[in-house]
């Protein structure tokens, strides 16, 4: 598209602006859009992205929709966006399979929790503790499970995955539908404020005047919260009085791959497709070659998809050991040869499979070596942030949550419109200088 082309698809006035056209940026604008139509005005909405639909890390997404959180907001939260995902399924490239958490002992009292609190709100699942009573089960899904030092199992009967392209496809088809306009192909340079308010968005192809801003960035929050005149350290209160100063944004290296077998090659014991699988555990994991590939507590997930052609999943991210605003984002996702998986997520990742299914046994050479892999930006507790920045900016920051999360965009919306959304209160900025911090987990994915 040429400067000219994209001046022209440009409006010089919005009511609002959306940078980023991912799950929470068209979720957003679909949302608004919907909810201005009830109120009788006509929906006057922009969604811009620097290159296109789905270019960031929603379209390449493992796609799990899952509920297994430790921290309670997180939970509610999630409920609220699982049935977004249920209701439109079809529109959404939804397939609601349910998850299965599998963990070893130390992590059951915490997994016990949750299953405790998924059932104060309503939200189905089954716990199953101890190791021969998880064996039982496990094996009653799949006759070949054989993990060893798993002592419990989370079985969430709701929730699932998503295919993640199709998804964001879906969202774009339903954010036009209800007269939202996507510009893609143009990059957002620039805030102009006046006050505590940014009254234009300036781009390469010019200046959207407007009444409010989303940004919904995804790993290119680091620079849109710049140009807002946001700080990048904040302090976060410690005991007796000590406050810790930290990075307002790490980055982290996503460690997903794509083993190239039938999707149907997991259907579990009765040939239908089975529940996402995420597995925890803390006995020493060995190659097909007897070598150990670790003795320190290990988690992955996988689960069949033919979207991505084969048996997908990955393992827990590789921190970025540089300071943030060192790291390259662009170019990003598999075009990027320093953020793509290597050797080390290829050998944990198939080791894992075998260790826990008999039928991956000898199949490592089947790893698809198409590049994959991305960057997430996280938070410092790694989990978002969703506020208001000054006097009419919505920053969606996920912390790489964010894909599962499709429901945010509709609270977000009311909350533009004047709907204050208790859901959306325990992610506040000003946790962190209060020190309100959410609960860790003993899991050995950050995001948990």
């Amino acid at each position: 598209m040429t400067g000219d082309d994209r001046t022209s698809q440009i409006p010089e006035s919005a009511t609002c602006v959306v940078v980023g056209a991912g799950v929470h940026g068209l979720s957003t604008a679909w949302h608004l859009a919907k909810q201005t139509r009830k109120l009788g005005r006509t929906p006057d909405i922009v969604v811009l992205d620097k290159t296109a639909v789905g270019a960031g890390a929603s379209g390449i997404a493992c796609g799990v929709v899952r509920n297994n959180y430790f921290q309670p907001a997180m939970r509610e939260l999630m409920a609220h966006s699982v049935r977004v995902w249920e209701e439109h399924a079809d529109e959404l490239s939804y397939h609601p399979v349910g998850y299965l958490q599998i963990s070893p002992e130390r992590m059951a009292g915490d997994v016990a929790g949750i299953h405790e609190q998924q059932r104060a709100i309503g939200y189905e699942s089954v716990f199953v503790d101890g190791a021969a009573a998880t064996r039982r089960y496990l094996r009653a899904l799949f006759p070949d499970w054989r993990a060893e030092g798993v002592t419990n199992v989370l079985h969430e009967k709701r929730g699932g995955y998503a295919n993640n392209m199709a998804s964001v496809r879906g969202l774009a088809r339903m954010a036009r539908a209800e007269g939202v306009r996507i510009v893609e192909g143009v990059r957002v340079r620039g805030m102009r404020r006046t006050g505590g308010a940014v009254t234009a968005v300036r781009t390469d192809a010019g200046e959207i005047r407007c009444e409010h801003v989303v940004v919904a960035a995804g790993p290119w929050i680091r620079e849109v919260w710049r140009m807002l005149g946001q700080p990048d350290r904040v302090g976060i209160p410690l005991d007796r009085g000590a406050v810790f100063d930290s990075p307002m944004w790490t980055y982290w290296a996503l460690q997903e791959g794509t083993l190239k077998v039938e999707p149907e090659f997991l259907a579990d014991a009765g040939g239908a497709a089975p529940p996402v699988i995420h597995v925890d555990s803390d006995v020493p994991l060995y190659d097909e070659r007897g070598e150990l590939v670790t003795d320190s507590l290990w988690g992955v997930y996988f689960k069949p998809d033919a979207n991505f052609g084969g048996v997908q999943g990955g393992t827990a991210p590789n921190r970025v050991d540089r300071p943030y605003d060192e790291v390259a984002v662009d170019p990003y996702g598999p075009a990027s040869p320093e953020f793509v998986v290597g050797e080390a997520f290829a050998r944990t990742w198939t080791a894992a499979l075998a260790h826990c299914l008999g039928r991956f046994e000898g199949t490592a050479h089947l790893l698809s070596r198409e590049p994959s892999g991305g960057l997430g930006c996280f938070t410092p507790d790694s989990f978002p942030v969703f506020d208001t920045v000054g006097e009419n900016v919505s920053v969606i920051a996920d912390s790489n949550h964010g894909y599962k999360m499709i429901g945010v965009g509709e609270l977000v919306a009311k909350e533009i419109l004047g709907a204050p959304q208790a859901l959306l209160e325990p992610f506040r900025l000003s946790r962190f200088a209060e020190g309100r911090l959410h609960p860790v987990s003993s899991s050995p994915f950050p995001w948990s």
